[in-house]
């Protein structure tokens, strides 16, 4: 017999309905019915819920393999969730970009280095799009951080993709407008970005 119908099985025998369970646990009512038909297992902190709830040991509750799956399937979860958060922040370092002396700007007898909110002897639309640029990839930090309990994989998908073509946009925009620090500190987000997900594949 598997978790799911032990599952069942143990909530049947106090004739409780699922949404009963749910209450219980503080969970949904959809996660216990993904539960009960196999479609998804709980996290080890639901599965202590539940043997405390119904006073069996996890190891009644499970096979060897389906702890092993979830113990595999909540360390990948918890690694993506990290990497989701270090995305976060380094794109909510973006910000940054207006305040630090990195971009070159003509003085009167040499190049100055001075910050984004600094550089008024560019052409507008440069520095329009190093604000747009600098603007959106905070922004998109921002929400990144602030939606990190979500778990759909779509969403992390989007987030990852948006996020690292965000740097690579960043890192053209300032290598072809000729600012090399402002390029280096944005490649090298986008370095820290692979290594992560390479570790995280």
């Amino acid at each position: 017999m598997d978790f799911s119908e032990k599952l069942q099985n143990l909530r049947r025998d106090r004739n409780w309905t699922q949404e009963q369970l749910s209450e219980q646990l503080f969970v949904s009512r959809t996660a216990v019915s993904k539960w009960e038909s196999g479609r998804g297992t709980p996290s080890i902190d639901s599965l202590k819920a539940i043997s405390r709830l119904f006073s069996v040991s996890i190891d009644d509750l499970l096979s060897g393999e389906e702890l092993i799956t979830i113990t595999e399937n909540e360390s990948k979860e918890k690694a993506r969730s990290i990497g989701t958060t270090i995305f976060g922040v380094l794109d909510s370092m973006a910000v940054l970009i207006l305040f630090l002396p990195l971009f070159g700007q003509q003085g009167e007898t040499m190049i100055e280095m001075v910050s984004l909110l600094s550089l008024v002897r560019a052409p507008i639309y440069i520095r329009a799009s190093y604000f747009i640029w600098t603007a959106a990839t905070t922004l998109w930090g921002i929400l990144t951080l602030a939606l990190q309990s979500v778990h759909n994989s779509l969403w992390l998908k989007t987030s990852v993709s948006l996020s690292l073509a965000l740097s690579i946009l960043g890192t053209t925009a300032f290598v072809i407008s000729q600012q090399p620090y402002a390029a280096i500190l944005i490649f090298s987000t986008l370095l820290l970005k692979g290594i992560l997900l390479i570790k995280r594949a």
